[in-house]
């Protein structure tokens, strides 16, 4: 009851965290088609996919004053542009035009990242109890079973046109539904002249960027290496990425559980341990199956990782920057999802895919020091919000 209670009051915000989910699942299971229209190596494909990070971080940084000029209907403008924004890189043939286009996702992306877990941070401090964790997983099963279906759809012949088009409308059937108010914060002169908290964004940031870019390397190649490294076909490697979505899903509805009962510090060391555990078994993987076992471990540890180091920096700033002070830890954070291909792409064509999958368990753990310290921080976020009429 625990999980679907915070899933019920954070509806709004879970049905954005599915639509991201639902496309960037779908993108991870048409990698190998777009890199074989695009008719380019690993390394220069891994680079195509900055367009995206330079979207997604120019968008976070105009979240913040965009969330304000839209208000209410942020999360609906939000899923919108994303869903009319994915239908370019699936025209594109010449890879700098899919660069470009790249960008204009990103940006999109970015923009529905802030505020859904803007407003998921409000809803925790009017609470009390932590909600990130239920909202993620929902993103994790919308990106699993879209991962799922794409592979499917592949194998019947359908082109990423059509395949984009399906979860396009079905997402903005949605928007109807995705009005929320936002939280009203009365901040007073003292809080307004405060330091700028400068040390609880990069802290929190490092250790979403340690999740997001491990999971966004696994997202973006772990079909390739299913069917290149160990000669799977379509639906064997959409089970990669999709063993990713439901594993991890699994993770954050079970964090959601555990993160009421443990401390933060507990849960990210022990996601982080299981997750470089998986990351190694993948890449030393002599079959399909077994790479998709270990992809599934390495989901069910990183799923917690991101979620709280974005809830953790709610906590840690006053609550009329909290806003802002995600949209700085997501600027880190979720460039994480777009850096790690190109890094991945250049680390493969040199070494490898399994080298480059062995790198994935260091970075990860590198999240157990990052945590170690925001431990020591001061909480407080703790002021309260309302919610506007």
């Amino acid at each position: 009851m625990t999980v679907l209670n915070a899933l019920y009051i954070s509806r709004r915000p879970v049905v954005a965290f599915v639509v991201v989910g639902v496309f960037w699942g779908c993108f991870a299971a048409l990698v190998p088609v777009y890199k074989a229209n695009l008719g380019v190596n690993d390394a220069v494909f891994g680079t195509l996919l900055l367009g995206s990070a330079l979207g997604l971080v120019s968008s976070m940084f105009l979240a913040p004053r965009a969330d304000k000029i839209l208000g209410a209907n942020s999360m609906r403008f939000g899923i919108v542009a994303l869903s009319l924004a994915w239908f370019l890189p699936a025209q594109a043939t010449v890879p700098f035009m899919f660069g470009l286009l790249m960008g204009a996702v990103g940006m999109a992306s970015g923009l529905l990242d802030v505020v859904m877990n803007a407003r998921v941070s409000e809803l925790e401090a009017k609470y009390d109890r932590p909600l990130m964790n239920a909202n993620h997983a929902m993103f994790s099963v919308a990106y699993g079973a879209s991962a799922l279906i794409t592979g499917f759809a592949r194998e019947a012949g359908l082109s990423p046109t059509y395949i984009v088009a399906g979860f396009a409308c079905f997402c903005i059937l949605l928007v109807p539904f995705m009005r929320m108010d936002v939280a009203v914060v009365d901040a007073d002169e003292e809080a307004k002249a405060a330091r700028y908290p400068l040390w609880p964004i990069v802290i929190c940031g490092l250790i979403t960027l340690s999740a997001f870019m491990t999971e966004a390397t696994v997202e973006a190649w772990s079909a390739l290496h299913i069917e290149r490294t160990l000669g799977g076909g379509a639906k064997e490697g959409a089970l990669g990425p999709a063993m990713l979505g439901f594993t991890m899903a699994f993770g954050r509805f079970s964090g959601q559980a555990v993160s009421e009962r443990l401390s933060d510090v507990t849960v990210v060391i022990g996601g982080s341990i299981i997750a470089a555990s998986g990351a190694i078994l993948a890449a030393l993987a002599g079959t399909p199956l077994v790479a998709q076992i270990g992809f599934g471990i390495f989901g069910l540890g990183v799923s917690v990782i991101g979620p709280i180091g974005i809830s953790m920096v709610g906590h840690l700033v006053r609550p009329h920057l909290r806003t802002e002070a995600i949209s700085r830890v997501a600027v880190i954070g979720f460039s994480g999802f777009f850096f790690a291909p190109m890094l991945m792409g250049l680390v493969s064509e040199a070494f490898g895919l399994r080298i480059a999958f062995l790198c994935v368990a260091g970075v990860i753990l590198c999240a157990v020091p990052l945590v170690l310290i925001a431990a020591r921080l001061p909480k407080i976020g703790a002021a309260s919000t309302t919610a506007a009429a």
